[in-house]
């Protein structure tokens, strides 16, 4: 349990406010090699798509009251064969720290 409560904590440090969905969006993403639809996570998460939007908006370079406290944690493309789909994946900061965080859940 203290390791999860170390993820936590870490994750605080990007934004003391950021809520759990939004530690659980970036996780899910993390957790999939090559990035996933937001369908596929609104599915997987029990999301709805406004929910979806507003949380990967979050993780991205904007935030919806701040755009200085975007995180550039994942980015928003069109998914060319759904254009009302946007495909999810992480961005060298993104990546960077899912690796830590995978390195402080894994020792």
């Amino acid at each position: 349990m203290l390791r999860i409560l170390g993820i936590v904590e870490t994750l605080r440090v990007l934004d003391v406010e950021m809520p759990a969905q939004v530690m659980s969006v970036f996780l899910f993403v993390a957790s999939r090699d090559d990035g996933c639809t937001t369908q596929e996570m609104q599915e997987e998460l029990g999301l709805t798509a406004a929910s979806c939007s507003r949380n990967t908006t979050w993780l991205t370079g904007e935030h919806r009251s701040n755009p200085a406290r975007g995180l550039n944690l994942i980015t928003k493309e069109v998914y060319q064969p759904n254009k009302r789909l946007r495909y999810l994946r992480l961005t060298q900061q993104g990546r960077n720290l899912a690796k830590q965080l995978s390195t402080q859940l894994n020792d």
